[in-house]
């Protein structure tokens, strides 16, 4: 380890550099510091320095660090001349990103010859650490705590009555009823004294979560009664009167914790209609229960055997009175006919009982399943009434099938045709809340909207509407008038192109957005310059530009910043594609200049290209030979015709100057039109006036026959 020691060390020059404003102390050392700077390994300095041509020292590491300074400072004064030249460009409010969590530590577990990933300790010390209060409505842990004393209190409620009727419980097994019976009174008091104390509770609209009024509050309500009741030890009594199972019957009264947790458990489940019917059918198989319990009861009253009607004593007791109990609450019949005078009201009262009970329970079974088909209901219900519409104005068979897949697609995949209807329920936070969850993520990744204003955003949310395209559906055509922006949800849609517009582009998938530009566009909106077909089932997201113009209004900096952007857009769209590179010729072609394109006068008069061309004009004007002698018989006195200007030219007509008496007059600017037996001229000459471009000549000369 080197030791060094600086005894003095001045600061000679510290100044305020005027650049950005700020502080930058610059520390310089006269060269007499250099002597001060000892070392232990032989004398060496320890810090290298180097002498600048004013005859003073400077130390690297601390000048590194002050040009790194002064960097820093100049590229944050660039971004703030920038900000101050576009003010618009900067947000005040910037969208917000997802928080990085930092990675935890991986905790891994060897055991024998495989290794697994495990939970550190601390972790599952923290989260079974009971809090000082408890949410009844989102903590699972107090769900999980409710569904244990459940459990306790099925326990009593089955088991008594079956150890009070039937001889089940002897004393070579009572211990073993009892430790169970134990572990339920443990429960019961746990909820007693720990955690129903700490659940919050509502008061004029507040939550309430102070120990003190949780713990009064718990003390003043009818359930502490009944809890208090209901873990009151009422075994003692055993003691005088012997073990019986009846001095537990007030653990029964805990049912107030048994409701609560059918409540909280609904609240979480997916599919809670499915608890429901387990639930209504444990209600059923209980009363069977008790009828069978009672049933047994009667016919040991009776004396077991003694009548046709009671149970005679063989084979398993309870399966026998519950099949009993079965046939009688549910007025199946086909039973023995009661004999005595008791027999027969047990009986009746039986019939009684099961009419109206086992009448409640289908009933409530019929509205949870009614409950739970409601929206396939509904949506049944619509698809009829459109087709029968469809039949009734003999819509084709091809778009009423597409009308039922579209129906059948929507449904599966979202479980409702309209999700809107759903949340319009919801107040409008809640609202914005989910849709923050499920759209936020794809609107943020949109270009055009990055740095405006996040409550605008969270408006434009609120306005985007869910639509499901059917494979082969055009989103939008070519030429069409765009007025919405579409944002891809689930699927796939095709960019079409090419000469006969079936050419596919480019594949755009979920999260992927197209038509944003149409939204800002001036004068009417932009046309498509492409077609957009779906690949397969497409579910998009439509935003409408009246709707943004709606939102935009409360949002001034936002409008200026999107209309700014979306003319940098236009101006990207609106270049040239890129068209083949031009291959360059080989060999001694190479040096010679590219050959020019023949103008496009001398092509029309040609009429064709290449000799092609030419050989037609020839046979024009041999026909024209042909018919010269007819010509000359009927008109003594021929006349040269003019030819007209061609109608492909562009070149103006040639103004008339006055000619001078020096010059000579020049031909007019014309072309005339003969035939002679010379052979085929064809040449260019400049036009008399400037700026009008070159004149086509066409001379046809042969020839004389011999």
């Amino acid at each position: 380890m080197h030791l060094f020691n600086i005894t003095q060390l001045h600061p000679v020059n510290i100044g305020i550099l005027p650049h950005n404003n700020d502080l930058i102390l610059l520390h310089r050392w006269e060269e007499h510091s250099k002597q001060n700077l000892v070392k232990s390994n032989g004398g060496k300095p320890f810090l290298t320095q180097k002498t600048t041509p004013q005859g003073f020292q400077t130390n690297e590491y601390a000048d590194a660090q002050l040009q790194e300074i002064v960097r820093k400072m100049r590229e944050r004064a660039t971004v703030y001349k920038e900000k101050l030249k576009d003010p618009v460009l900067s947000s005040p409010e910037g969208s917000p990103t997802a928080s990085e969590a930092k990675p935890e530590e991986d905790h891994y577990c060897d055991m024998l010859c495989c290794k697994f990933k495990k939970t550190p300790l601390k972790k599952y010390m923290t989260y079974l650490q009971l809090p000082d209060s408890i949410d009844s409505y989102t903590d699972r842990r107090y769900v999980a705590w409710l569904m244990l004393v459940t459990v306790a209190y099925n326990w009593n409620c089955w088991f008594i009555p079956l150890r009070f009727v039937f001889p089940y419980q002897t004393s070579s097994n009572t211990i073993y009823w009892v430790a169970i019976d134990i572990i339920c009174d443990i429960c019961y008091l746990c909820d007693l004294l720990v955690f129903q104390p700490r659940v919050q509770f509502l008061k004029g609209g507040d939550i309430i979560s102070d120990k003190v009024e949780m713990k009064k509050f718990y003390h003043s309500s009818m359930k502490f009664r009944l809890d208090v009741i209901s873990v009151l030890p009422f075994e003692v009594l055993s003691i005088f009167f012997g073990f019986n199972p009846a001095f537990r019957a007030n653990r029964m009264l805990k049912h107030n914790t048994f409701f609560e947790f059918n409540d909280r458990l609904e609240a979480i489940l997916d599919k809670a209609y499915i608890y429901r019917v387990i639930r209504t059918t444990g209600y059923l198989l209980f009363i069977l229960h008790i009828n069978a319990c009672l049933y047994y009861w009667a016919s040991d009253y009776e004396g077991l055997g003694s009548t046709r009607w009671v149970y005679d004593g063989q084979g398993n007791m309870y399966l026998r009175c519950y099949y009993w109990a079965v046939r009688t609450l549910i007025t199946i019949g086909g039973l023995p006919e009661p004999q005595t005078l008791f027999e027969i009201v047990f009986q009746l009262l039986n019939f009684f009982l099961g009419v109206f009970v086992f009448s409640s329970l289908i009933g409530q079974m019929r509205d949870v399943i009614g409950a739970a088909t409601a929206g396939q209901n509904y949506y049944r219900s619509c698809m009829d009434n459109t087709v029968s519409y469809m039949n009734t104005y003999s819509i084709p068979k091809v778009v009423q099938n597409r009308v039922r897949t579209w129906y059948e697609y929507t449904w599966d995949s979202q479980g409702m045709l309209d999700e809107s209807e759903l949340l319009e329920q919801m107040p409008t936070k809640m609202q914005l809340a989910i849709a923050i969850d499920v759209n936020f993520a794809i609107v943020n990744k949109v270009d055009l909207f990055k740095g405006c204003d996040t409550q605008m955003i969270y408006d434009m949310l609120l306005r985007l509407k869910s639509i499901v395209y059917l494979p082969g559906d055009f989103v939008c055509k070519k030429g069409e008038i765009g007025r919405e922006m579409y944002i891809i949800k689930q699927g796939e849609v095709q960019v079409l192109g090419g000469p006969d517009g079936t050419k596919v582009l480019v594949t755009l998938r979920a999260g992927a957005v197209f038509g944003e530009i149409s939204l800002l566009a001036a004068g009417g909106g932009n046309r498509r310059t492409a077609n957009v077909v779906a690949h397969g089932f497409a579910n998009l997201f439509i935003l409408d530009k009246k709707t943004l113009n709606e939102i935009l209004v409360h949002y001034p900096d936002s409008e200026k910043l999107l209309m700014k952007k979306a003319k940098v857009l236009l101006k990207e769209k609106g270049k040239p594609a890129p068209g083949p590179p031009v291959q360059q010729p080989r060999g001694l072609a190479g040096l010679f200049g590219q050959k020019q394109e023949t103008p496009k006068l001398f092509k029309a008069m040609l009429g064709g290209k290449g000799k092609a061309g030419l050989a037609k004009l020839l046979q024009l004007k041999r026909e024209r030979d042909i018919q010269k002698p007819e010509q000359e018989e009927k008109k003594p006195k021929p006349e040269e015709k003019k030819l007209p200007e061609p109608a492909a030219s562009s070149a103006p007509p040639a103004q008339k100057e006055e000619p001078n008496a020096d010059t000579k007059p020049k031909p007019p600017a014309v072309m005339h039109r003969g035939t002679t037996n010379e052979s085929l001229i064809i040449s260019m000459s400049p036009s008399p006036t400037a700026g009008e471009g070159e004149i086509l000549k066409v001379e046809a000369k042969e020839k004389k026959r011999k």
